[in-house]
């Protein structure tokens, strides 16, 4: 790995008195254990100094495991360089190494948003803690397994982060389904054990259907074949398969210690979870990490107020509960009558909004960003100006000739030069260099970026059109060569996994609701959630729409391997919803043979805690949005935009509508196929069935 120290100086970088303070830092630089620096007054470092602009350059060359310590390297270098001052002078650090790595962090941002949402919607510390608490279990087992499973696999630098971020999102939500379902089944007067064993025999059939939907979807990627993207598959799978036991394993016990009490909060309580998020929140955006850990502290201790005897009742006062409406006066009720009375608005509707955000998509260009896509105060995005200003835009990333053509001639070499200098886009070629047994080897520096459409024109043009017409065997390689053959092999294998993708999921869903219609629907319109949010991110990312406003430095291509990995969780996620959602309509239509009030009920039942679940993994998701990394930006984006998308129009807009305007039709299904097919229930036992066995 290799990074760079980069300086400039009005009164130019070979002044003596920068020349010795600079080679004083780098001599401090290289005395740091594995560190070795190439100073550009040295004469293997010659190149580093530009010959239009007072800017030069040195080399640094490290071997450092971990984020920490290239945390701490990256901060020992600024300190040695802060000590260097001379007028006019100024210093820049570019490359990986001092690419950023800082507050907020985004777990613990997606975390309290998730606290927030879950005291709003349920209205009881106890029913908010319990789901946060199998999430945080199983989020902290999951990251171990994939720590374990590096070791065996080849993954990514960000696969625990991404791991992270997919883990948190699905295990609240799974765990906030079961809780859900468990307080329904103690307003419907059960005892605390029951409900939790009803709640597992429904709810969590599901979740674990869903569980399984997601990785099945995540292991589609092993179809691309390539070793780092089976790493990400295996990271995003383990993190779902934790999350899925946790919440049938951990969650049920932990509800049977709550019981009823689950119900009820204190104003103590109340105000200690205020207390806990607030100074959480003013710590993270402060970057006082202090408060991280006094906050819960304080929270406890505030909560632990109402329980010291002698003090005002007033903190052990209950909260009063919230009274349920009849179901016939909620809201959602209400929203599905609407809809369902208008259904072809609706769907038309809906469908339209979907379109429109997916249209960017048909202009969507594969590649690799780099440097010059973080924001403008961050040093190395300063460096790496600085570079481009001085050696030119593609002078970081050359495109690499090679051949080991017998016929080579000095003719034939020199036809190779003038060829490739003769390209509009090509700043210069180096002369060939050989290296032994009829190799030789040319440097070519665009003139434009590494992350630019034109390098990439300019990739094709040599290969197709330059290098054919020298009569010379040149191959094309480096790293904006390799980013093109990269891009365009995922983009042929990206179409077997959606493929295969989808051919799985409407089996499953086939055999799981006993329909034909249910699961082609659920297909077409996750496959709308997909394409909405790879149309924002090209919008924001590639065409630069608003990239302000999210940090990105300027507009470039869409990683690479983005558009199959999104595929693959937002496929499945969306799948959870439409499991949670249908089953309920499923269960309602079983029990009273109505098509319509089986939708409107189903929707009233499961819309709140879908609103929550999907806000929920929206913070999560969105909060990655802060940080620094793009790959980690495009990806929180996209994923927080689909599941946005995908809780509100489709689920409660286009899944009604549809769903009306097929009526009974939604639950046909050939009788010689229904005798084939394997019986799947995720809905459960039905509650007659239940109260006639328990009987």
């Amino acid at each position: 790995n290799t990074a760079q120290i980069v300086f400039t100086a009005p009164q130019g970088t070979d002044d003596p008195e920068i020349k010795t303070a600079m080679e004083g830092l780098f001599a401090q630089v290289a005395e740091i254990e594995g560190l070795a620096v190439t100073s550009p007054f040295s004469p293997e470092g010659a190149q580093f100094n530009s010959t239009t602009k007072p800017i030069s350059f040195a080399q640094i060359s490290y071997d450092v495991k971990g984020q920490s310590e290239a945390i701490e390297i990256a901060d020992q270098i600024k300190a040695l360089g802060d000590e260097v001052q001379i007028d006019g002078l100024r210093i820049e650090y570019g490359g990986q190494l001092f690419a950023g790595f800082e507050f907020p962090p985004s777990e613990i941002l997606g975390f309290l948003a998730a606290v927030i949402i879950l005291l709003i919607a349920f209205g009881s510390v106890l029913a908010m803690g319990l789901p946060l608490g199998t999430a945080v279990f199983g989020l902290f087992t999951g990251i171990g397994l994939v720590g374990v499973a590096s070791k065996l696999l080849e993954m990514p630098e960000f696969s625990t982060q991404m791991a992270a971020m997919i883990g948190l999102g699905v295990g609240i939500d799974y765990a906030l389904f079961i809780v859900t379902r468990y307080r329904e089944n103690l307003h419907a007067g059960l005892d605390p054990e029951e409900a939790t064993v009803r709640a597992v025999d429904t709810s969590g059939r599901a979740v674990v259907f869903a569980g399984i939907t997601v990785m099945v979807s995540l292991l589609g990627l092993f179809v691309v074949g390539l070793a780092f993207v089976r790493g990400l598959a295996v990271a995003g799978a383990i993190a779902v398969l934790v999350m899925m036991i946790a919440s049938i394993t951990l969650l049920p016990s932990l509800l049977g210690f709550a019981g009823r009490s689950i119900e009820n909060t204190s104003r103590a309580a109340a105000l200690g979870v205020a207390t806990w998020v607030t100074l959480s929140l003013v710590g993270i955006f402060t970057g006082a990490l202090a408060l991280l850990l006094i906050g819960p502290l304080l929270g406890i201790v505030v909560w632990g107020v109402g329980f010291a005897p002698g003090l005002n009742r007033w903190m052990r006062t209950l909260l009063p509960h919230r009274k349920e409406k009849p179901r016939e006066q909620q809201f959602w009720w209400r929203w599905s009558r609407f809809v369902q009375r208008r259904p072809w608005t609706a769907f038309f509707s809906g469908a339209a909004v979907l379109v429109v955000l997916a249209l960017p998509l048909f202009d969507i260009r594969l590649g690799f960003g780099d440097t010059g896509n973080l924001p403008e105060d961050y040093t190395a995005r300063d460096a790496y100006d600085l570079i481009a200003e001085g050696f030119g835009p593609g002078y970081s990333a050359p495109l690499i000739l090679v051949s080991n053509d017998p016929a080579t001639t000095d003719a034939g070499l020199a036809a190779v030069a003038q060829a490739v200098t003769a390209d509009a886009n090509v700043a210069f070629i180096t002369p060939a260099v050989p290296l032994g047994d009829g190799v030789f080897l040319w440097q070519v520096y665009p003139n434009s970026s590494a992350q630019d459409e034109a390098t990439s024109d300019l990739v094709g043009r040599l290969r197709a059109d330059v290098l054919p017409t020298t009569g010379l065997d040149v191959k094309v390689g480096g790293f904006n060569a390799g980013s093109v053959d990269f891009a365009d092999y995922l983009g042929g294998r990206l179409p077997l996994l959606i493929g295969g993708v989808l051919i799985v999921s409407f089996l499953l869903l086939m055999i799981v609701f006993r329909s034909l219609l249910v699961p082609l629907k659920a297909v077409i319109m996750n496959l709308l959630s997909v394409g909405a949010a790879y149309g924002v991110i090209v919008a924001i990312f590639q065409w630069g729409w608003g990239k302000d406003l999210i940090g990105v430095g300027k507009a470039g291509p869409v990683e690479a391997w983005a558009p199959m990995m999104l595929f693959a969780i937002v496929f499945g996620l969306s799948m959870d919803y439409e499991v949670f959602l249908l089953s309920r309509m499923k269960e309602e239509f079983d029990r009273t043979g109505d098509n319509a009030s089986a939708v409107a009920d189903g929707l009233a039942v499961t819309a709140r805690v879908i609103t929550a679940a999907a806000l929920i993994m929206v913070c999560v998701f969105s909060a990655f949005v802060l940080g620094v990394d793009r790959q980690l930006k495009l990806f929180g984006l996209g994923m927080a935009v689909a599941v946005l998308v995908d809780a509100t129009v489709v689920r409660m807009v286009l899944v009604p509508a549809t769903m009306e305007l097929l009526g009974d039709r939604n639950w046909w299904i050939p009788k010689w196929l229904d005798r084939v097919l394997p019986h799947l229930n995720v809905e459960g036992p039905r509650p007659q069935d239940l109260d006639d066995h328990s009987a």
